[in-house]
């Protein structure tokens, strides 16, 4: 069973500023049905990073959604944040559980590694992300991952996330393969309608049933 803290399945939306639309747009692909948020800025710029990860963090909550902070643990602190998504080099499992409490979210991205998946779900991760699955615009030279490891790592007993290039017409074959989000970037924020461009992705998913998704 999947850890209650994060289960279900469905679009995982992550955001691309900075962008003066930032809230406008996320309450657009939240309407849209998007079901995780994580806030994900590189730039260097903390007060506005801080204000837009606590305004998102009050939307989301809104909506009933978990807003996750891409790699920062203390500033998924500082805002209250449901969790925190780490790359490799954003620091252990241990280490961002001690600072954001047991119920906290912490997803971790294995890349193109059923190894490394295997070593983040027996430390804790809540979930293991793959990718990327397809030529993605946001990291062009990303590794590619492919869709047998949402297959492999169905064993692990946490939920997979997918992410890299993942559209409407090529997502529906990873849920297939086992994923049970969909992690977009461009293809919803990017859209000339992000409303609609969320319900797609949104409506790839089988319904929930009481005792969870069907498949």
């Amino acid at each position: 069973m999947p850890p209650a803290r994060f289960s279900g399945h469905g679009l995982y939306v992550i955001t691309d500023g900075p962008r003066p639309d930032l809230l406008a747009v996320t309450r657009l692909a939240l309407e849209g049905g998007a079901q995780v948020v994580q806030y994900r800025d590189k730039t260097s710029d903390p007060i506005r990073r801080h204000e837009e990860a606590l305004a998102l963090k009050v939307l989301c909550a809104q909506f009933g959604v978990p807003m996750i902070v891409n790699d920062e643990v203390a500033l998924a602190r500082a805002v209250g944040a449901d969790g925190v998504h780490l790359g490799e080099d954003d620091g252990d499992i241990a280490a961002a559980r001690a600072a954001l409490g047991a119920q906290a979210i912490i997803g971790v991205s294995c890349y193109d590694s059923i190894d490394r998946a295997r070593t983040m779900a027996a430390a804790g991760a809540d979930y293991v992300a793959f990718g990327a699955f397809f030529p993605s615009p946001t990291k062009p030279d990303a590794r590619r991952a492919p869709p047998e490891l949402l297959r492999q790592s169905a064993a692990l007993g946490v939920p997979r996330v997918a992410i890299g290039g993942i559209t409407p017409d090529n997502g529906g074959d990873l849920i297939d393969a086992g994923a049970d989000y969909l992690a977009v970037i461009s293809a919803v924020f990017g859209a000339n309608d992000v409303r609609a461009a969320a319900r797609r992705f949104a409506d790839l998913f089988p319904p929930s049933t009481p005792d969870g998704p069907t498949r």
